[in-house]
């Protein structure tokens, strides 16, 4: 292309450049595979596995390794196997593995479904240590293969399936395939629901303000981004200085003031202090642009503000959870630096605000993954609330996805809903903006 042609291209000012709309169609592209992997960039987990299998190829002292380890696992299985047979049981050192929830239940340990336990953690043990300390492999790589293992794994572990699991097994000869029958009933319940973007089953009896959040208490101030909510004193006379707290944005603000039995604010009041919290508007695509500043300013400062106008001259005890204490924390170190002195104390719970090493988090957190949320994010205008829960329930699949599954759809049983699980279910989208890092704004889509 001439130099010409390439100055007619950028100086058309009639609609998108044809670079600006190539670029749309790559996040398009980049969209669109997001929705089917559930927001997990496949060019990053495949980066990884290269990067793994690469250096594992050029180390045959650890390839050496690795076959030896599984060598041995294999042979102290032909052993246990025959102790078994004998009636000798495997060595007492073997029993440790059934500590693993999953194998609990004494029925694990009759044949043949103690051969299926043991050799799945056998081989589980084997690859999570084929995986590790693989010579010139990236940390961030490492883990990534280690995370991805362990998802599989725990997919394929016996304890999931019913022709597998001899605690499912029981309980089918039991019922005559009752559980079953029942659990196919809870799967389709849960399956609706999902597509109708509706609570979990049970959860419609924790309604805000009626069983759950019955603290009493009023809305005092306004505005595009809260309402500032402030609670009716149980005393008759109240401490001198309010207390703030400042909920995540990604929850609803009732994880406080729950049940109650289990209220901290419910506490607050009746220990005479003046309690205001902050309920964060659940955003929608139209709020894409507000960023973290905005939170800040129209969030704590704005409280801060009509809390002042209501008792004015006292400093204020602030509390911050979660990403609430990551933003109280920020809007603390402004107001220090602009001698702000409103604060008297600062309490975080849950938050975190040195983001250096955020654990498992990190393996969510690399340039190819960025660049796939900025695409989901483009076009929608907010990362959704199910995509951020998809990967926390991740982090802990064997607790929060397989056990469950077990549980509601194979044994044909419902977990109670509680106060706690009916609050986290409760979730709210983030503002494309504020799910990023500084400086990098979300073009649309």
């Amino acid at each position: 292309m001439t130099e010409h042609h390439q100055t007619a291209i950028e100086a058309d000012d009639t609609g998108p450049t044809l670079f600006e709309a190539l670029a749309e169609l790559d996040r398009a592209a980049a969209a669109g595979i997001a929705w089917f992997t559930g927001g997990l960039s496949p060019v990053a987990v495949g980066l990884a596995f290269a990067d793994w299998a690469a250096h594992l190829a050029i180390a045959p002292g650890r390839q050496a390794r690795v076959a030896i380890e599984g060598w041995s696992a294999g042979a102290r299985m032909a052993r246990d196997v025959l102790r078994h047979v004998a009636d000798a049981g495997p060595e007492p050192a073997a029993r440790s593995a059934t500590a693993d929830p999953r194998f609990a239940d004494e029925a694990w340990q009759d044949f043949p479904f103690w051969l299926a336990q043991r050799s799945f953690l056998a081989g589980q043990d084997w690859l999570f240590g084929a995986v590790r300390d693989v010579p010139g492999v990236s940390p961030h790589s490492e883990n990534v293969v280690a995370f991805m293992t362990r998802q599989w794994l725990d997919m394929l572990s016996p304890s999931n399936s019913p022709l597998a699991n001899p605690v499912i097994a029981r309980k089918a000869h039991r019922t005559a395939g009752a559980n079953l029958v029942e659990g196919l009933s809870n799967w389709m319940e849960d399956a609706r629901r999902l597509a109708r973007a509706e609570p979990p089953a049970g959860a419609e009896a924790f309604r805000p303000g009626e069983t759950v959040a019955v603290t009493p208490g009023k809305v005092v101030f306004r505005n595009r981004l809260i309402e500032l909510i402030q609670y009716a004193p149980a005393t008759e006379t109240v401490h001198a200085e309010p207390v703030l707290i400042v909920p995540a944005w990604i929850m609803k603000y009732y994880i406080l003031d729950l049940s109650p039995q289990n209220s901290l604010i419910r506490h607050l009041v009746a220990a005479g202090h003046t309690v205001f919290c902050i309920s964060w508007r659940n955003v929608t695509a139209e709020d894409r642009d507000l960023s973290l500043n905005d939170y800040r300013s129209d969030g704590v400062m704005a409280a801060l503000d009509a809390i002042a106008a209501i008792v004015p001259g006292r400093r204020v005890h602030a509390a911050g959870y979660c990403l609430g204490g990551t933003l109280l924390a920020i809007a603390a170190a402004a107001m220090a630096e602009f001698g702000d002195d409103r604060l008297r104390s600062l309490t975080l719970f849950a938050a975190q605000t040195d983001f250096t090493e955020p654990g498992e988090l990190q393996l969510f957190i690399d340039h190819s993954q960025v660049a796939f949320l900025e695409a989901m994010m483009a076009r929608k205008g907010t990362l959704e609330a199910g995509q951020m829960a998809g990967a926390f329930q991740l982090l802990r699949s064997n607790d929060l996805i397989w056990s469950r599954i077990v549980h509601d759809y194979l044994m044909g049983e419902r977990t109670p809903m509680i106060d706690l699980m009916a609050w986290n279910s409760d979730a709210t989208r983030m503002t494309a903006t504020t799910a990023l890092p500084p400086g990098r704004r979300p073009t649309r889509i």
